[in-house]
């Protein structure tokens, strides 16, 4: 939908989602943060394969795993009943899950607080409805942020039936606490291209992408085999994780394949070069939780 409608279907509201601050501070006995926050330890445990920075690689096959019929996700990070010490977070990064979800199906009404939330649908369209009132319908192309501040109720729905919808389910903790909730998407073919990469997300509201309450930048890229790119950390004391989403990549030397995971720190930028035509999402993020 373009943002004229968004913001008319907004204000409209969705029926029984209104709930009022006091009985979202009410309801929302665990919070999402201080549960998430909890969980954080070290977890940089360095790739012994490159040796010009900080690494760490994590292969697709080493990812949890669970199926629940409606849902079939892979965790980068510990995750629900997936647990694993030295995969908690890379930086502010907490969460990275790779969803599938059934035709009809979905994650019904449910809180959290203080997590900024980003989804980026693959295949299929996903409905979205939220105590904010906003009722809206993402697919492929389209990028979500949720900032949950205070606190914030929603669901999401794969709107069709008969396919699958494909979607990555990303959380960061945020620099500020308790700020007023919010909501945005936006549609990526009107951002302007840096070469193989778009910027889809930063912490600037005036920049190309939606605007997170972190220093965090992310970039989508659709690279055509042979092709080189010099990717340079945008602030002092970020990393960044790679994920490749389709196809081959090397990135500062280390091979990935589909759906492999690699962080980067304590360095300014790397190379990066297309092994076949890819598809990679750049996650650029401080490496302090403040």
């Amino acid at each position: 939908m373009d943002r004229k409608d968004f913001i008319k279907k907004s204000i409209l509201g969705a029926a029984g989602l209104g709930l009022t601050a006091n009985q979202l501070k009410a309801e929302n006995k665990s919070s999402t943060y201080d549960k998430l926050m909890d969980q954080v330890g070290f977890n940089h445990l360095p790739n012994e394969e490159v040796k010009t920075a900080k690494t760490v690689l994590h292969k697709a096959h080493t990812r949890g795993h669970a199926n629940h019929g409606w849902l079939d996700t892979h965790h980068t990070f510990s995750f629900a009943n997936y647990y694993n010490p030295d995969r908690m977070n890379f930086g502010v990064l907490r969460v990275l899950n790779d969803d599938v979800v059934a035709g009809g199906r979905g994650f019904r009404l449910h809180p959290h607080d203080n997590m900024e939330i980003i989804s980026i649908p693959l295949s299929g369209d996903l409905e979205h409805k939220d105590s904010m009132g906003n009722v809206a319908v993402i697919k492929e192309g389209d990028v979500q942020i949720m900032s949950a501040g205070t606190g914030i109720y929603h669901s999401e729905f794969n709107k069709n039936g008969d396919k699958e919808v494909r979607f990555l389910q990303i959380w960061m903790f945020p620099n500020k606490k308790n700020v007023t909730p919010r909501y945005d998407q936006i549609q990526l073919n009107g951002l302007t291209a840096n070469s193989a990469f778009r910027q889809i997300l930063s912490p600037n509201s005036h920049d190309d992408g939606v605007w997170s309450h972190q220093n965090a930048w992310f970039h989508l890229g659709d690279l055509e085999k042979a092709c080189s790119e010099t990717y340079t950390i945008r602030r002092p004391g970020n990393g960044v994780y790679a994920f490749v989403i389709e196809g081959e990549v090397t990135i500062a030397g280390q091979k990935l394949g589909k759906r492999d995971g690699f962080g980067i720190w304590d360095t300014t930028g790397f190379d990066i070069s297309a092994d076949s035509n890819a598809k990679v999402l750049l996650m650029d993020v401080p490496m302090q939780l403040s």
